[in-house]
């Protein structure tokens, strides 16, 4: 009776081993791969988040579907690999985006994203020494400093992106003096990261006059009259500054009534980088928003590039009663196409079964060159160690009769 019980209970661990063994090189084989990581869908970030999130959830289900990229691209998504997006809402908090991670890098992930800068702060050092690659919405300094980490941005960071702007505004200028510019800015960090010393060195090398700074509540709750009359005041040309659309638009309404702007009895222009979306600002304000310049920011919804269509032709496919028109959707296309090329890459010098976070890092993203996004991002993207821009240069627009007007791409300076 012993030995029949002792050769029950070797034969049901014999059984049970096997069965792990067998469950996990089933998915070892290639079956299932993850894509995803950390979403702020509570907090300010909540509608880009969500946008971002959609833009997953298409793109996975057309690879799954088609097992084909983009219409562009001519490469194939292995056929016996389905992908899954794992994902969780960070709630923007820190604390809460650390445990995320811990849990979803133990569930397998093999990249990850991250999509504030609180959360990409808390994460830089632990992503870079777990070896993960990391697209994100994050695009701040830190990313690079005190050396550059395994975030990867895929649109300009905020000083860079101000500065093309300033570019494009002098090659416009005509006049033989130099032109005034100032910072018309959000009284908060983001707005005020602009005030580093190589951002007005720049300026000046380029043959600016640097004039002062204004500051403007993130989100005015009355109009910023003494900050835009100073503007005026003190002769600027051109004012630079970093807003969100809640605190750009009410700012331009208040220029506009005080006569002020390229179309204006004053002529001046005021311009923001990336967090003052320009299609969101031109829904909002139409011809009213007229000369106002964003600098590293995403094509708006009615552009003819093949990668807006191609993200049109997906929404109307997969959700045609439910439009996400947030330019984000943009983003979290850009974020997943990379990861999923990363994985790809990664797999041609090893199997699945084989990878680590770090062989997707340095035989995927780190190998993604010229990479073709559509002209969503300013250029394509491409990726190596120790260079984490992924952009080389610097989408400008402005609203002219209403409509988003690409000016030009200029390159990127690395200003921080």
């Amino acid at each position: 009776m012993v030995r029949v019980r002792s050769k029950i209970v070797v034969f049901a661990i014999t059984m049970a081993v096997g069965l792990l063994v067998f469950s996990r090189s089933t998915q070892a084989a290639g079956k299932t791969v993850y894509v995803g990581g950390s979403f702020a869908l509570t907090g300010a970030y909540a509608e880009d988040m969500a946008a971002m999130l959609a833009a997953f959830e298409d793109y996975v289900k057309y690879v799954n579907v088609t097992k084909n990229l983009a219409p562009w691209k001519k490469e194939k998504w292995p056929a016996d690999i389905t992908i899954e997006l794992l994902w969780r809402d960070d709630q923007l908090q820190p604390g809460k985006a650390l445990s995320i991670y811990e849990e979803l890098k133990a569930k397998g992930m093999l990249v990850y994203r991250v999509g504030s800068s609180p959360v990409a702060i808390a994460l830089k050092d632990r992503l870079m020494q777990d070896g993960f690659g990391v697209p994100s919405s994050a695009t701040g300094a830190y990313i690079m400093e005190p050396k550059p980490g395994t975030i990867l941005t895929y649109y300009p960071i905020y000083t860079d992106a101000v500065a093309a702007v300033a570019d494009w505004f002098k090659e416009k200028f005509k006049e033989t003096r130099k032109p005034r510019v100032a910072y018309l800015t959000a009284d908060n960090a983001m707005g005020k990261s602009l005030e580093v010393p190589q951002m007005k060195a720049y300026l000046e090398k380029l043959g600016y006059e640097f004039v002062g700074i204004q500051y403007v509540p993130l989100v005015p709750t009355s109009p910023p009259t003494t900050q835009v009359m100073w503007l005026k005041e003190n002769k600027v040309d051109l004012a630079l500054g970093l807003m969100v659309n809640p605190g750009s638009q009410p700012t331009v309404k208040e220029m506009v009534r005080l006569g002020m702007g390229p179309y204006q009895p004053y002529k001046m222009t005021f311009a923001c980088a990336t967090p003052s979306h320009l299609p969101v600002f031109a829904e909002a304000m139409g011809k009213l928003g007229d000369g106002f310049v964003v600098g590293g920011g995403f094509p708006a919804w009615d552009d003819q590039s093949p990668g807006v269509k191609f993200m049109t032709d997906l929404q109307k496919e997969y959700h045609p009663n439910k439009w996400v028109g947030h330019i984000m959707y943009m983003g979290g296309f850009i974020e997943v196409m990379t990861q999923v090329e990363a994985l790809r890459l990664a797999m041609q010098k090893k199997p699945l079964e084989q990878l680590k976070p770090i062989d997707v890092l340095n035989d995927g993203f780190y190998q993604i060159k010229n990479f073709v996004t559509g002209g969503i991002s300013s250029t394509p993207l491409t990726y190596g160690p120790g260079k984490i821009e992924g952009v080389d240069k610097v989408r400008v627009d402005q609203l002219q009769n209403g409509k988003v007007v690409r000016q030009g791409v200029y390159p990127v300076h690395h200003i921080y």
